[in-house]
């Protein structure tokens, strides 16, 4: 897909989908207010980033050949999801505060998200790095655009006036639909399977 306004769109859509990711940046913004939440930006572009530069830079044609590897990484994906969930419903109550989410959460969550290999597989180039860089640059860009898209509600949330959430209770909703998003690539997996 080498057309700059497909790869755009196809990108931002994407990137704009709830997930993982976009549901714990949205969290982070909660917890935090923007400013303190921007470095969470860093470790969402970090994630993506360390899957799609070597993915499609070496490993798409491997990949094409061995869909074991494609499984394996849905699963690792589905048990990281579900480990988050678990993690954000129950570390609360043990420690009687909400968690802020980290930049090591949201890297090795962006890491495990299928999109990243989607995004790698499908939608960016092959190629040598050098041939990459453009796109890359311009991937780069998209993600904090959506990043800030998703902090922002995040914090939009946090200070509405008629919106009445504790931080536990947000925390309750994102390990919620983290939960969702475990059961929906768990089934995923299971049909690939079959």
């Amino acid at each position: 897909m080498a057309n700059l306004l497909e790869f755009t769109g196809v990108i931002l859509l994407l990137l704009l989908t709830p997930g993982p990711t976009n549901t714990l940046m949205a969290l982070g913004g909660y917890s935090r207010d923007i400013v303190r939440a921007l470095p969470l930006i860093l470790g969402e572009l970090c994630g993506y980033l360390a899957i799609i530069v070597p993915v499609a830079a070496l490993a798409a044609p491997y990949l094409a050949a061995h869909p074991g590897l494609s499984l394996a990484a849905k699963v690792a994906a589905c048990l990281w999801v579900l480990f988050l969930a678990c993690r954000l419903w129950f570390r609360q109550e043990a420690e009687g505060k909400a968690r802020e989410v980290t930049v090591m959460d949201i890297m090795v969550t962006t890491m495990l998200n299928p999109k990243a290999l989607i995004i790698a597989v499908v939608v960016m180039p092959s190629g040598t790095f050098s041939e990459l860089l453009p796109w890359l640059s311009l991937f780069s860009g998209l993600v904090v655009f959506a990043a800030c898209g998703w902090i922002t509600l995040g914090c939009s949330l946090s200070k509405g006036k008629n919106i009445a959430l504790t931080p536990q209770a947000i925390q309750k909703i994102a390990a919620t639909f983290l939960l969702l998003f475990a059961a929906i690539l768990a089934t995923s997996t299971l049909r690939a399977l079959a």
